[in-house]
């Protein structure tokens, strides 16, 4: 079973595929239903209502190049950013709690960070379309 053994561009595979593909059904719902919500924080919160377009380059972009592994380091950066922003908007009072079922209550939005800077130090491995020995 010699794909068992260590393969870790299978892993990095799996990986940009799983964050990337999730995120990117956020960006999508965000994309077919608007952003109204996330427009609204950041009025309330006294920021330009334009930086709303930024949604769109952290969930369908940023996905997308990651899920292609194009450029993957950088739109991992954007992403693991996009998710700190997530996070300090609309979570910030979640950081420090847990759920009824006794697991983090930002633990969906710490998985995606922590899989973005992941990617940040290891790239996109073998199966992105920026590794030029993919095309050899």
């Amino acid at each position: 079973m010699k794909v068992l053994e260590r393969n870790t561009d299978l892993g990095l595979l799996i990986l940009r595929l799983s964050i990337g593909v999730l995120m990117l059904m956020h960006g999508v719902a965000k994309l077919m239903h608007g952003a109204g919500g996330i427009e609204q924080m950041l009025e309330a919160s006294g920021l330009p209502s334009s930086i709303v377009y930024g949604v769109y380059i952290g969930e369908v972009i940023a996905p997308l190049f990651i899920i292609f592994g194009f450029g993957t380091r950088i739109a991992a950066a954007i992403f693991a950013f996009n998710m700190l922003v997530a996070v300090g908007m609309a979570h910030s009072a979640d950081i420090f709690t847990v759920n009824e079922a006794g697991g983090w209550t930002i633990e969906l939005q710490a998985l995606y960070f922590f899989g973005a800077v992941a990617l940040i130090f290891t790239g996109g491995g073998k199966y992105a379309l920026s590794n030029k020995k993919l095309w050899d």
